[in-house]
This record gives structure tokens, C-alpha cells and sequence, in this order.
């Protein structure tokens, strides 16, 4: 893991402008008002063996700490974001995008309001579908969690 690399990319993609339409992007995938970057990629660990996966999302958990850490110390500390709860709120209610499909890919998100651009910024291990690859990924928003 490139830790200045995904920042790098995270400034970037709080500036850059969204995509009109939701679809693939060179990270990931993009739609109106959000991007979702795959920062690091378990490329084909899908299912399978259990405890190769458990070692990969526990991996990505201190990868994602470590960048929080550092995002952290720029825009201050933060509770995790609970997304078992806005999976659950996916029943009721209607939860916007990208919020509704990171709760059905990750459990808990660190995530900040990044201060002067008006964007939003989570970082989560997408492990919660255990027949899917493990991701770790990068959202950038202008949509406020719900």
C-alpha cells in the first residue's frame, strides 16, 4: 500500500468534478455526486478459503487505519461510522447514494467532512458479501451521511 498515493488521490478526487451518470471510473466507479476509489483490491479472493480472507480484511483494517490516522490529523479525529445501521435503515427507508451500497458492502467507515470543498470522505474494507473480492475503498461525496 502507497499511503501518500491513496491521499494523493483523495485530494484529488475531492476536486475533481463528478460524473453526470453513474458508471465505471479509472478508480472505481463514479455517479452523481460521489466517486467510490478501490484503493487496494484482493483481485480474485472471492469466497474460498476463510482464513486466507480473514487475513486480507484484517490487513486492509490496518491499511485503513493507517490512512485515517493521517486524514485524521488534517481534519480531526472521528467516531467509526456505523454502516450496519444504515443497512438496516436500507429496509425502511430510502438511503442515498453512495451511502446505501457502502452499508451493503462494509460494516463501519471512518469518515470525515473534508473542510473547504464540500464533500464528505469514508474510508471502509467492502467484506461484508463473503462470495465477493475484499476492497478497500475510498468514498468522496457531496451527499452528507444519512
Amino acid at each position: 500500500m502507497n499511503i501518500a498515493q491513496h491521499i494523493a488521490l483523495i485530494d484529488e478526487l475531492c476536486f475533481r468534478p463528478f460524473p453526470a451518470e453513474h458508471g465505471p471510473s479509472d478508480e472505481g466507479t463514479g455517479g452523481s455526486g460521489h466517486f467510490v476509489a478501490v484503493l487496494e483490491s484482493s483481485h480474485g479472493l472471492r469466497g474460498g478459503d476463510q482464513g486466507e480472507r480473514g487475513i486480507t480484511v484484517d490487513q486492509y483494517e490496518k491499511f485503513r487505519d493507517a490512512l485515517a490516522e493521517r486524514l485524521s490529523a488534517r481534519w480531526g479525529e472521528t467516531d467509526p461510522y456505523n454502516l450496519d445501521t444504515v443497512l438496516l435503515r436500507t429496509e425502511r427507508e430510502t438511503i442515498p447514494q453512495p451511502w446505501a451500497t457502502l452499508g451493503a458492502r462494509a460494516r463501519v467507515a471512518c469518515l470525515w467532512e473534508a473542510e473547504g470543498t464540500g464533500r464528505w470522505i469514508a474510508l471502509a474494507v467492502a467484506d461484508r458479501d463473503e462470495t465477493d473480492e475484499v476492497q478497500l475503498l475510498a468514498v468522496v461525496t457531496e451527499t452528507d451521511p444519512p
